[in-house]
Parts: C-alpha cells; sequence; structure tokens
C-alpha cells in the first residue's frame, strides 16, 4: 500500500476568539533574532481521535486568545530589529487526508514523507504578508489523525512550539488552559549582583561561538549523500547499560558522547566538532511558562585523547554543560545585547555535529481528549541552508522507563548505512521507529 499524504484538502485562516488590542507590538529578544535563519517542525501523531476531531477547529481560535504572537506578522523595527505586530492576520492551518492508518505509516515512515505532514512556506518577501506559523492537520482514512506544527526559529524554540499544542490540548480537552505562556523580557543582570569569582573563560568561549564568522552555504547534495533521519527508541535498560559503558551518572551525556564517537567513525574523522544546544529557563530561573527562545548553544571543547572514547566524550559535554551557568548565559546576553546582533550561525555547517537536548520538554502530555495522546512525536530543529548532521535527544512515550530515550539523527545516506552497522549501536539494540 501507498501511504501518500493528499494535496491539501484547505487551507484557511484561524484568527482568536477576541480582538487583539490594536498597536499592540513585542519586541523579540537577543535569543530569538540570533536563531533568525533557522526554523522548528514537530508532528504528534494520535491513533485515534473521534468525534473530539471537528473540537479542534473551535478549540484553535480559544488558544490563540493566550498566544497572540502567533497570529501575529513581522515587521523591521527604527533600529532594523525585528518585532511582532500583534493582530488578527491569524494563524495559517492546512487540512489533508492521507491513505492508512497512523500504525501503517508509522511502520513505514521516513524522513521526506514525515515532512509531508508539517506545511512550512519560506518567508515572503514582504515579511508582513506572511504566516511565520503553520498548522497541519491531516487525516489519515483508516483511523487516527497527526498534527504538525511549524514555525521560524525566531519565534519559539522547541519547548514553546510544544507548551501550543499542549495548550490547545488543554482547551480542547478540558475548555480551559492549564499551563497559560508568560510573555516577559530576559532577566537583566543586577549591577551588584555580580559574582567576582566568576569563571570567564567558558563565557568568552560562548560568547566566541557566537560570533564566529558565518559558513559559507554548503553543496548542494545528490541523490548519494541526501539528508535522511533515523529514530531510534533506547530503553530504560538500554540507557543504563550506555552509561555504564560512559562511566556518567547521566542519561543525556552517555547518549550525546555515544552518537558523537559513532557519528565521527561514520564519517571516517577522528572526533568532529561538537555543539550543544541546551534549554536554560531554569538556569536563568525563568518559569516552564516562559515564552519564546531560551535556548543556548556552546561548543564542546576537545581535548580527547587514548582508547576510552566514549567516557571522555561524555566527560567533556558534562563539564561544558557544568560551565553553562547563569553568569556565563547572562554574559552571552549582554554582549549580543551591546553588539546589537541578530542572525547567528550556530545551527550551520556541514562538518559539524548539533546535538539538541530536548530531555525538558513534554510532548506526550498534549492530551486531546480521554485516551487521545500522542503514540509518537517527531522533532526538526534546523537551518534553513540544510539540515546538516543533526542528533536530537527527546522524551520517549511513558511505559518505556524513566530513562528511555527517543534519539532523532539526521546524517547524508551513506553515513546513515555505516552508522546502523556500527558494532556499539548494534550492542546496544535501540528500537528503530523511523528511517531504515
Amino acid at each position: 500500500m501507498s501511504e501518500e499524504v493528499s494535496s491539501s484538502i484547505c487551507k484557511r485562516t484561524v484568527v482568536s476568539t477576541k480582538i487583539v488590542q490594536p498597536g499592540k507590538f513585542c519586541p523579540l529578544t537577543v535569543l530569538d533574532r540570533v536563531m533568525e535563519n533557522n526554523f522548528v517542525r514537530i508532528v504528534f501523531y494520535y491513533r485515534q481521535f473521534g468525534k473530539d476531531y471537528m473540537k479542534l477547529n473551535e478549540s484553535i481560535a480559544e488558544t490563540l486568545n493566550a498566544y497572540t504572537i502567533i497570529m501575529g506578522r513581522l515587521l523591521r523595527s527604527p533600529g532594523e530589529q525585528w518585532l511582532i505586530k500583534c493582530n488578527d492576520a491569524g494563524l495559517r492551518v492546512i487540512e489533508a487526508k492521507a491513505k492508512g492508518s497512523v500504525d501503517e505509516w508509522l511502520h513505514n515512515v521516513d524522513r521526506d514523507k514525515e515532512l509531508k505532514l508539517v506545511h512550512w512556506e519560506p518567508m515572503y518577501s514582504e515579511s508582513y504578508f506572511w504566516s511565520p506559523f503553520y498548522v497541519q492537520i491531516t487525516e489519515f482514512e483508516e483511523g487516527g489523525v497527526s498534527i504538525g506544527l511549524s514555525c521560524t526559529h525566531l519565534l519559539a524554540d522547541p519547548t514553546s512550539a510544544t507548551m501550543f499544542i499542549k495548550a490547545w490540548a488543554d482547551m480542547t480537552f478540558t475548555g480551559k488552559m492549564i499551563s497559560p505562556p508568560h510573555f516577559h523580557p530576559l532577566p537583566p543582570r543586577r549591577p551588584f549582583n555580580h559574582n567576582p569569582y566568576h569563571n570567564h573563560i567558558y563565557s568568552t568561549h560562548l560568547i566566541n561561538h557566537y560570533k564566529k564568522p558565518t559558513t559559507d552555504k554548503p553543496p548542494s547534495q545528490t541523490s548519494s549523500d541526501r539528508p535522511t533521519t533515523i529514530t531510534l527508541l533506547f530503553t530504560d535498560e538500554m540507557v543504563r547499560a550506555c552509561m555504564s559503558m560512559a562511566q556518567t551518572p547521566d542519561a543525556f551525556d552517555a547518549l550525546a558522547g555515544l552518537f558523537w564517537t559513532r557519528i565521527s567513525t561514520a564519517k571516517n574523522v577522528g572526533l568532529m566538532d561538537l555543539t550543544v544546544g541546551l534549554d536554560v529557563r531554569k538556569v536563568l530561573g525563568l518559569d516552564k511558562g516562559f515564552y519564546g527562545n531560551c535556548m543556548v548553544y556552546n561548543k564542546v571543547i576537545n581535548m580527547i585523547l587514548g582508547d576510552d572514547l566514549l567516557s571522555q566524550a561524555a566527560n567533556a559535554i558534562r563539564n561544558m554543560i557544568k560551565e553553562m551557568d547563569k553568569e556565563g548565559i547572562m554574559d552571552l546576553i549582554e554582549w549580543l545585547d551591546q553588539n546589537n546582533c541578530r542572525a547567528s550561525n550556530v545551527l550551520d555547517g556541514c562538518d559539524s555535529l548539533v546535538c539538541v537536548n530536548l530531555e525538558g520538554v513534554d510532548p506526550y502530555s498534549a492530551c486531546f481528549g480521554d485516551n487521545i495522546d500522542p503514540v509518537h512525536v517527531s522533532y526538526y530543529v534546523e537551518p534553513e541552508i540544510g539540515p546538516g548532521t543533526r542528533l536530537l535527544i527527546l522524551p520517549s512515550p511513558p511505559g518505556t522507563g524513566a530513562l528511555s530515550r527517543t534519539v532523532m539523527v539526521t546524517l547524508p545516506e551513506n553515513e546513515t548505512v555505516k552508522l546502523m552497522e556500527d558494532q556499539l549501536i548494534h550492542q546496544l539494540s535501540p528500537c528503530i521507529k523511523m528511517g531504515v
């Protein structure tokens, strides 16, 4: 059977049920602006929806009352900085149909097929007429629904994008928003609260990562090295085994170290550069409902020698994360502000691995009704110029164990084959959910 998505049944605009106050603008933070050239795409899969499917049209309009930024349009300020004009331009919603069932789709899905479930349009020459958010609702003819959300990373990181879907689900299920978003600036540094013993070496290293020169656009990919994405499920037992091999108490360090070393082997390089993206809401003392960008990316210092690459790699990642403290991040924010920084290339490049820690997102709580909870969720956090080499570490579905993790890896096709033949990956025996 061919699992295909039909052309969209309809494309419409949804606005909130309350009128947006005229003349309202939302400035963007420096952590927003540096992500301008990137986007976020998420696909939620639901095995059944029943009559609740019809509620989506009503509940999304109610949800937008708290998310006027999603309905707004981008404008440049007199200082050439992006800001959002909050208005009733609305959210673009696409409705489509797909053959088969959700289970059949997930059994045969790959990157190219999955991206057909999440509509996206590049920015027009006139940004004011362009919708920075799209939602695609795809109904499977033999049962199930997928919900795809795409947006510019300029306006939301993966946590904020997930927060919106969760709020929409709560509104559909209960008629109220359990966790509304909070819109406020990043915290300022109080002049007399600077730590004199703060290690500026690490904040300088972080700042340098953001001010490195923009890389050239990578060459166009041929059919032999087209990007592929594989999704692997590591159970609680598998993650514990990996942590033991990596000699680390943290699941993220172990898995990131594992794939850093194994992807480098697949690429036939010693050890490629690694950039790690972290959600710093907690580090900055922000509440979980903070809406906007709070992902910070930093390069791992590679001083790895000897034979025990895995444990050294995990330790290097762990040390970098420990040094990402509030003082260092505030140094970065202040430097970005002082230098009027806009777009950065922290997600670009073909010769480095970008690993994004999404353990803190909570996609499986997006329940649209009784027994209408996600059976699978996929994330893509990528630059506009091409996916490059990506590693995303996500939560796994409930019931797979406290330490279980889902890992999404994007590589050229020939390197994906080598990675899946790796002896250490085989030893852990993760479950292949997509791509091979």
